[in-house]
């Protein structure tokens, strides 16, 4: 399976029209590259730097014209999209949302993010409180995170234990956190043993400076690794090598929960 992260630059997240526009282009670009599936950044339709006014007045229930234009992108070019944005829930709350649409357009998954970063995001946001699902997708058990989220091992491990075989993370991570991309990320993708993609910017948006190294890894190495530029990044997901690597490095076997402070067996 082949897979594709969307590292979005300056030119591509003007406005929502030009932002959906980049998406569509970035996926059929992935979709003639043999992907079946491409991940573009936290907050990608809505902005996430931009204020709270804004980002309550771009925020848009499921229903919205922006994801209902992402519907039609992932039907009209046959691809699977994983899309951050600013949802209004049903019940009047804000949330720091991402999606997983489809090849046919069909929403699969929702995530709100959990663990919400300093002030810009608990001024604007709500946390998500439902334990991230893992579905069946093409043939393989796919959840998605948010950012932040990726750092707190706990989590991503209790997604793990549901049988997790790939992690699906928008972020918008900024300066000076370069190591979270560089190091953590891969690390998570070893001790849960798993494929990780982690889809970056690579622009400014007020004060923030995104860096970019957006990576899709392995549980063994980086598979494709990004550097400062807007674009894709694909890679190949070997499953059949992954099933030999939790054998090898049988983390989740040999867990002993009984014997951890405060840390709860949660399969």
């Amino acid at each position: 399976m082949k897979i594709a992260v969307y590292q979005s630059g300056p030119n591509a997240v003007i406005d929502k029209p030009t932002r959906i526009a980049s998406l569509a282009r970035r996926a059929r670009e992935a979709r003639d590259a043999g992907a079946e599936l491409i991940v573009a950044p936290e907050m990608y339709l809505t902005g996430y730097n931009i204020g709270r006014e804004k980002i309550l007045a771009e925020s848009e229930p499921l229903s919205g014209e922006s994801l209902s234009a992402v519907c039609d992108i992932a039907r009209e070019t046959g691809i699977a999209i994983v899309v951050g944005f600013g949802e209004v829930g049903d019940d009047g709350r804000n949330y720091n949302a991402c999606a997983l649409f489809d090849k046919t357009g069909k929403r699969r998954l929702l995530h709100r993010k959990i663990q919400l970063f300093g002030e810009l995001d608990r001024t604007c946001f709500a946390p998500g409180n439902n334990m991230p699902l893992v579905i069946d997708w093409n043939g393989i058990k796919v959840s998605m995170l948010i950012c932040y989220d990726v750092e707190f091992p706990e989590l991503v491990r209790s997604i793990a234990l549901k049988g997790c075989d790939l992690l699906l993370v928008p972020t918008a991570q900024m300066a000076p956190y370069d190591r979270v991309a560089e190091m953590m990320v891969p690390i998570r993708a070893m001790e849960s043993q798993m494929f990780l993609a982690y889809a970056n910017r690579c622009d400014q948006e007020g004060a923030l400076d995104y860096v970019g190294k957006s990576v899709i890894c392995s549980p063994w190495r980086d598979l494709a690794r990004a550097d400062g530029q807007d674009g894709l990044i694909m890679a190949d997901l070997d499953f059949d090598a992954l099933k030999k690597s939790r054998a090898e490095f049988p983390y989740l076997a040999d867990r002993r929960p009984e014997s951890y402070f405060g840390i709860l067996d949660e399969n």
